[in-house]
């Protein structure tokens, strides 16, 4: 049986492609180039749909028994794809090529190897005939509803999975480091924002270019936001005491962190999701936690098994400052002033 994942094409045929090809050939008679011709148009037809193609041969089915839609948030549609050798689960984009995907799916396989949190494991990336692109990977049947582990509810429920959640991240930390520095193999998306993953030596010079640096440049071409692109280019300049003390290793980093990125399976294990991974330092995993509402259960869990740094307390609002920085970019001016605040403190903590 494939393993448990999930599909989105067409409507369900009543008979699959794949059992009409293993019947016995019919008797010879008038009728048989017309129902080899009818045999013709079945395989084009599935041919023409690469998921519905790749689910009755390489995914094993025989039969695709149904189709559902799920959330698949605002950037792309997802379905699951239930067949006679499980549910698949499927996320398509109309007007985005295959690379989105496969970054998304180099991060999925990166973290599934790490045997640590559960993550779906990712089967197929392609093109859709029609222009964009769509992903396969295993259906995970959620628990509860997504990310309420993380909220903020102080139901003994929600903090043993806080701290489940605190640990099992910690321990995928922990057990996936590069040896080529910081970045990642491909450049992925953070949204539908570019994430440039060159690979680089130094910690601090990748997140100043890389990070905080790339979306500032964003800004100022989009917005015109000068202000904002010389105050964080005198931050970069500047933020390098931060880390004094700090022993900053590459690991492997989800990179989207935030509730609806978060979730159980039925046995009550966290699961997280729609990753914009690369090799970073650790703690810039908690950059969205202004939308996930970690709280002190999951903290606690996770430095028990990646401990402290000194001066992580300093360098919180830095990490999230990416992310805020990017919510400028994709959603506009809103996040202007939590963006600037930050930046603005750092200056005067750093007399900079």
């Amino acid at each position: 049986m494939a393993a448990n994942v999930a599909l989105l094409s067409a409507s369900s045929p009543s008979t699959s492609a794949s059992s009409i090809l293993r019947r016995r050939p019919p008797p010879r008679c008038s009728a048989c180039p017309r129902r080899a011709a009818s045999r013709l148009s079945v395989v084009a037809a599935m041919s023409d749909d690469p998921i519905k193609e790749w689910i009755l041969t390489e995914g094993k089915a025989t039969q695709i028994t149904g189709t559902s839609s799920i959330g698949g948030g605002c950037i792309n549609a997802a379905q699951r794809y239930d067949t006679d050798a499980g549910s698949f689960f499927v996320k398509t984009n109309r007007r985005i090529g295959p690379a989105m995907f496969e970054g998304e799916a180099l991060g999925l396989k990166a973290m599934y190897d790490t045997k640590s949190i559960r993550v779906p494991l990712p089967y197929k990336v392609g093109s859709l005939p029609t222009g964009g692109s769509f992903i396969i990977m295993e259906y995970i049947q959620f628990g509860r509803s997504r990310g309420d582990q993380v909220t903020l509810s102080r139901n003994p429920f929600h903090s043993k999975k806080k701290s489940a959640l605190g640990r099992k991240l910690a321990e995928m930390h922990k057990a996936a480091k590069s040896d080529k520095g910081y970045g990642f193999y491909v450049e992925n998306t953070i949204g539908s924002t570019p994430q440039i993953n060159t690979w680089t030596a130094d910690w601090i010079e990748f997140y100043s270019k890389h990070r905080l640096g790339y979306q500032l440049k964003l800004i100022s071409q989009r917005f015109g936001d000068s202000a904002i692109y010389e105050k964080g280019q005198r931050l970069i300049d500047n933020m390098h005491p931060l880390f004094d003390g700090a022993v900053i290793e590459p690991c492997l980093l989800h990179g989207d962190l935030w509730s609806g990125n978060i979730s159980a399976d039925t046995n009550g294990d966290p699961v997280i999701l729609d990753p914009a991974c690369y090799y970073g330092h650790n703690e810039a995993e908690f950059g969205m936690s202004w939308c996930a509402g970690f709280g002190g259960d999951f903290y606690s869990s996770y430095f028990e098994v990646m401990p402290k740094q000194p001066g992580f307390e300093k360098r919180r609002d830095l990490y999230l400052l990416y992310h805020y920085l990017n919510h400028y970019n994709l959603f506009g001016s809103g996040y202007r002033s939590s963006a600037m605040s930050i930046i603005e403190d750092y200056l005067r903590m750093l007399k900079a």
